[in-house]
């Protein structure tokens, strides 16, 4: 039989087992995790890397821009890592909401559409959309110039430049996989134009000077779009924590910096965040 003092001593020690299985049950399932997720320290961003200078794959193979650079800063700012893998756009939302993706960035349109499925960081960049066209191509210099002269415009589907297009009914109009795809079919003579967000006139000015010298944006800024991280709406903490590190980011001037190494110019702007 055990006495008094056994027993408080046999307790005891099973106290200290069961203290020592639940330490290591919290490391295991990374309870124990500081990250902004709590499960994870290195999260995965996908970009649809095919726009330089904001997303776009390096001569090394990198996934370079802006956008990736902006990433990796507010990673270190918010206290995480980020692994950023390069998915076709139509793969983009649809592997966020899955969770093969922890967060998105390429150049995303806030729309209140898409907040129905996602959630969306603070603005960290302002731009629009923009008519390109050939440059020897005259008597164009507007959409209503390509609507009465009946001619073709290409956009890339599922962006915010089709969803214009499709607002005018009286548009002859083609959708593509990529901007690139559309902008080459131009200059080919296959379309007379193409709406993009204006960053992707700088795709050519940075990567293909050749096509840059065949091209040419007409008229002004079409649309004011705010550019946002997307992210799953049951991820509050991980929004908290890349809203926070934004804001410095921006308020400090760093994203500013970024605008202008990656020569952004008039295309985009770093927008004014209230503290």
């Amino acid at each position: 039989m055990f006495n008094g003092d056994s027993i408080g001593g046999f307790g005891e020690n099973w106290r200290r087992i069961f203290s020592a299985l639940a330490a290591l049950v919290f490391i295991f399932c990374g309870c124990g995790d500081n990250s902004p997720t709590g499960m994870k320290k290195i999260l995965i961003v996908a970009v649809d890397a095919t726009l330089a200078p904001m997303s776009f794959i390096s001569d090394d193979g990198a996934i370079a821009g802006f956008e990736p650079d902006l990433m990796r800063a507010i990673g270190r700012e918010a206290g995480f890592e980020v692994e950023l893998i390069n998915v076709e756009w139509a793969g983009l939302f649809g592997g966020l909401i899955t969770g093969k993706y922890d967060m998105a960035v390429s150049s995303i349109t806030i729309l209140d559409e898409r907040k129905k499925r996602m959630a969306f960081s603070v603005p960290y960049l302002t731009s629009g959309l923009a008519l390109v066209v050939r440059k020897d191509m005259e008597g164009v210099g507007s959409l209503d110039d390509i609507e009465t002269q009946k001619l073709l415009v290409g956009a890339q589907v599922g962006t915010t430049a089709y969803f214009y297009l499709e607002k005018k009914p009286g548009i002859r109009k083609k959708g593509y996989q990529a901007y690139g795809h559309a902008v080459t079919d131009m200059i080919n003579g296959k379309i007379d134009a193409v709406v993009g967000e204006s960053t992707g006139t700088l795709y050519y000015k940075n990567q293909n000077k050749e096509y840059f010298q065949k091209i040419r944006m007409v008229g002004e800024i079409m649309t004011q779009e705010f550019y946002g991280i997307a992210m799953r709406k049951d991820d509050a903490l991980l929004l908290e924590k890349v809203n926070a590190a934004l804001r410095v980011l921006i308020n400090n001037g760093a994203a500013q910096a970024l605008h202008d190494k990656w020569e952004l110019g008039r295309a985009a702007s770093v927008p004014r965040l209230e503290q």
